[in-house]
């Protein structure tokens, strides 16, 4: 079902202001240097001199968060980690959760993506389900990611695919804020899932994306639903949580277990909320940005609306209803409005 055009959920706006409506879905090298420049035949890239595997490049950022390695970490209250590490993050991808974000992000851009054989880039493309799904679908996909040890797990990945697999994907070791000069311009689409969330501000990758995308091309975000996280540590049963996530105080008597200190730390008059929302978990200001960028909002969708507080739960035999519920609860207020993850899918319009 596609509903018809309404105001955001999110932020309240209408689509007069940000069109957030659903419309009517290795083979790495051996050596050393993994970047390839891609298949003749495909649009015309502008590409600045390639950067070879393992070079680090100069943090350009403004800020010395620019040169730390990215955190892999997503933490609402005490011990609410997704995932911290790449051994996590890849332990995170096999569960329900993980599987049911991967599989819903994948249906909603086979709706969008022009036909295959078009030029993919994952940006921040962690262990490579994303980018051998689209392999698998006839696609060319670079995939840009910082951490090494992602890449040993997108090279096992390739490992046990087809050759026809294998040599649709590319890997490319850095930065996505560098990806310009790592990987030039002119991508058919440009993937930027579960990234925005680890950078102090977003607006510089957000611009980016649309740098490397070609004018028509698509743009896919997958972030944080601020607005709505407060719902995980409520099905949860994590009430403290619960309600510093919704920027409000706590009761006297939470005040009181805490002790002291907590007392002094919580939300009152004329203090800010306990947790404040980074830029990046605001959908609202992502949309914004891309736009203001030179994009349109094709569409947007909620992921995991019904699973997210399920943990560590491994998919089951009916793993195919619940992606299929996810789906449609995603497609449709006020459902997705309340889904831990957004999904922003853009066109570059010139």
């Amino acid at each position: 079902m596609q509903p018809s055009p309404s105001p955001s959920p999110i932020s309240g706006r209408s689509a007069a202001d940000v069109d957030h409506t659903v419309p009517p879905a290795v083979h790495p090298s051996a050596s050393e240097r993994e970047l390839r420049v891609p298949p003749v035949g495909g649009p015309q890239v502008s590409r600045k001199p390639a950067r070879v595997a393992g070079h680090q490049p100069q943090p350009s950022h403004g800020d010395p968060a620019a040169a730390a390695p990215r955190v892999l970490a997503v933490v609402d209250g005490p011990d609410t980690a997704d995932y911290t590490d790449a051994a996590d993050y890849v332990a995170h991808t096999a569960t329900l959760r993980g599987v049911v974000r991967q599989r819903l992000v994948s249906r909603a851009l086979i709706g969008h993506l022009p036909p295959a054989p078009a030029r993919l880039l994952d940006i921040g493309g962690g262990n490579g389900v994303q980018a051998l799904e689209f392999a698998r679908r006839g696609y060319d996909v670079t995939v840009c990611e910082p951490d090494p040890r992602m890449l040993a797990e997108t090279r096992r990945g390739l490992a046990d695919a087809p050759e026809s697999v294998r040599r649709r994907v590319e890997l490319v070791r850095g930065d996505g804020r560098d990806a310009v000069d790592l990987v030039g311009t002119g991508w058919d689409a440009t993937f930027c899932h579960g990234v925005i969330m680890f950078v102090p501000e977003p607006a510089p990758l957000l611009h980016v994306l649309v740098e490397l995308t070609r004018p028509g091309g698509i743009i896919s975000v997958v972030g944080k639903n601020g607005p709505a996280l407060a719902l995980r540590a409520g099905l949860q049963g994590r009430w403290g949580d619960t309600t510093a996530l919704l920027g409000e105080p706590r009761s006297a008597g939470a005040a009181r277990s805490a002790g002291a200190a907590g007392a002094a730390g919580a939300a009152g008059p004329g203090r800010q909320p306990a947790v404040q929302m980074p830029p990046g978990d605001d959908p609202a200001n992502v949309a914004a940005i891309l736009t203001a960028a030179g994009t349109r909002s094709l569409a947007w969708y909620g992921i995991r609306t019904f699973t997210d507080h399920l943990g560590g739960m491994p998919p089951g035999p009916d793993v195919d209803a619940v992606v299929d519920a996810e789906w449609a609860a995603g497609a449709r207020d006020p459902y997705r409005g309340i889904a831990r993850l957004i999904h922003h899918v853009h066109r570059r319009t010139g």
